[in-house]
This record gives structure tokens, C-alpha cells and sequence, in this order.
């Protein structure tokens, strides 16, 4: 059964060639994923179609309303079981990793809620929000390239979607090491070679040459996944 994601948005169009192209692409054509666009603003109720108002209590900027964010999850959610889980892109969320992914690739249906303008009326948060999700500590205008980045990562992890399932085994976070160099064609350019180590044909010491040097590499970048990764290890022996 494909896993179906139901993106609930401002801007449509944002994502019409994100979910046409590239790996997302191709596994929405091979049946993997099957992604949904909707226009919160398609459910508003004025003759301005408004779907944001000033904050009680005054302040800055403008807060998505309840009443077209509520309409809008219901309306799909009637379109197919299972109901799904409402997954709103927020700074104020869990920091999206590759754990997160794995967990929300393992779902049947996502509702990702991608919200603009100064956040979103806290009803919708308490009242209809599974899990809230950020990218990073910092602030965009929108939920929508955390919903692409989020679509994305987790998407590359169904079976079948790379084309190569263990394509994904060795990758950034996937072991709490990031990924060792890589080196291609030609061996030599403009003075810079390969290590031979990488030419040899010997597989166990071309995995201990990429082991030690993800762990150098993760230890000088990341010292937060470091300690994390050297933790998790004492713990193992």
C-alpha cells in the first residue's frame, strides 16, 4: 500500500513540480507515495477568502484561523482511511532527524499542516495537531520547505524508492555518524587523487577506511553527535 501524504497549504504551487520531479517523482509514478495538494484558503468563508486575523491581545503580524485550518484537515480526511496523523510545521516542534523519518516512513497517512504568516490560532495546535515538527532554530516565512525537506527525507526511505534499498544504509545520521568522503572518476584531477586504500579491492579495509574516517569527520563537525554516537557504543559492549 503506498503511504499517502496530504500537504495542506497556502501555496500549491510551491510544491507542484517538488512532487512531479526527482526521487519524489519517481515514486509517486512507481506507486510508493501517493501526495495530495490542498488550499486551506479553498476553505474559507468570506468574500475575501481570509484565512488569518490579528492576534488577540495585539502584536505583530497576522494568525491562521481556526475555522479553514479545521475544515481543511476534515475535508481530507474524509477522502481515505486511515485518518492520518496531522503533522504541523512549526519552530516551535521537535527538530526534525533521521530517526523522525524512519518513525513518520512507517506511518500509512501524514497530514502535513504548513501554516504562514505569524504561526497558527493555538486551538489548532491543542485540538487537532498530532506532532509538531522544525526544521532548524531559525525562522522562515513559511511551513512549506520544511514540508518539502520532511516529504523528502522520508520518502527516499520507502523500499523501492531509490531503486537500491541499501542506497540509504550508509548515509549521513543513518549509523549517529555523518557519511565518509566519496571519490568517483577520474582518479587523478588537477592534482588531487584518490586514496589508494579505495583501489584496492579490499572490502574489509575499505570499510574500516570509511568507518574510522565517518567517525573523524562526525567527531571534528559534530561534536553533539559524537558524544551521542560514543555513548550509545560504551552502552553496546
Amino acid at each position: 500500500m503506498a503511504l499517502r501524504v496530504d500537504i495542506l497549504t497556502l501555496f500549491c504551487e510551491l510544491f507542484e513540480s517538488f512532487v512531479e520531479t526527482s526521487i519524489v517523482g519517481r515514486a509517486a509514478d512507481s506507486g510508493l507515495v501517493d501526495i495530495h495538494l490542498t488550499n486551506i484558503r479553498d476553505f474559507a468563508t468570506d468574500n475575501y477568502s481570509s484565512v488569518d486575523d490579528r492576534p488577540f491581545g495585539g502584536g505583530p503580524g497576522m494568525v491562521m484561523m481556526c475555522q479553514p485550518v479545521f475544515d481543511a484537515v476534515e475535508h481530507v480526511r474524509k477522502q481515505a482511511l486511515p485518518p492520518g496523523k496531522v503533522v504541523m510545521m512549526t519552530p516551535q516542534g521537535r527538530p526534525m532527524n533521521q530517526a523522525m523519518m524512519h518513525e513518520l516512513a512507517g506511518e500509512e497517512r501524514l497530514i502535513l499542516l504548513a501554516g504562514h504568516y505569524e504561526g497558527f490560532d493555538e486551538r489548532i495546535r491543542t485540538d487537532l495537531v498530532d506532532m509538531e515538527v522544525s526544521l532548524g532554530d531559525f525562522v522562515l516565512s513559511g511551513g512549506e520547505i520544511p514540508a518539502m525537506a520532511m516529504t523528502d527525507a522520508i520518502v527516499r526511505l520507502l523500499p523501492g524508492a531509490l531503486g537500491k534499498d541499501e542506497s540509504t544504509t550508509e548515509e549521513s545520521f543513518q549509523q549517529g555518524l555523518l557519511e565518509y568522503p566519496q571519490y568517483t572518476r577520474p582518479r587523478e584531477f588537477r592534482g588531487m587523487g584518490v586514496p589508494e586504500v579505495l583501489l584496492s579491492g579490499n572490502h574489509a579495509k575499505i570499510a574500516e577506511w570509511r568507518l574510522a574516517n565517518a567517525q573523524q569527520r562526525t567527531r571534528e563537525r559534530r561534536g553533539d553527535m559524537w558524544e551521542k554516537y560514543k555513548r550509545q557504543n560504551e552502552q553496546e559492549t
